[in-house]
């Protein structure tokens, strides 16, 4: 699993615009996360199609960083988090996003962002 990490500037339109490329292409869009520092906006995206994803964008001429994810699934309940977040903290591991990518019954399946994949692997398993 990959997301796409596009930087944009703060004002009206801008997801709209990221969301309509990406729509018109005929890539749909499974967990996003956006928000701004000053005049400035990231959204996240986990797309259902990585190639077709990267070629929009690029098509678009959107700058954009794209990153492998770390998987876990959780118990869904408090403290699960902080657990999971403690550990790739300790082994040095810096978060670049996290993702809510699935939910059931008493189990949330998330997705990591981080600056070591594999390192991050070999801790969450």
């Amino acid at each position: 699993m990959r997301d796409f990490a596009i930087h944009l500037s703060h004002r009206p339109g801008e997801l709209g615009r990221v969301a309509n490329i990406l729509g018109k292409a005929d890539i749909n869009i499974k967990s996003v996360a956006a928000m701004t520092f000053g005049g400035q906006g990231t959204v996240r995206i986990i797309s259902d199609n990585v190639e077709a994803t990267r070629a929009a964008l690029k098509g678009a001429n959107l700058p954009f960083e794209e990153s492998e994810l770390v998987t876990v699934l959780l118990e869904n309940k408090a403290g699960e988090l902080g657990e999971v977040a403690d550990k790739l903290a300790n082994a040095g591991i810096n978060l670049h996003a996290v993702y809510v990518v699935g939910l059931e019954g008493d189990l949330v399946d998330l997705a990591f962002a981080v600056d070591d994949v594999k390192k991050a692997k070999k801790i969450l398993e």
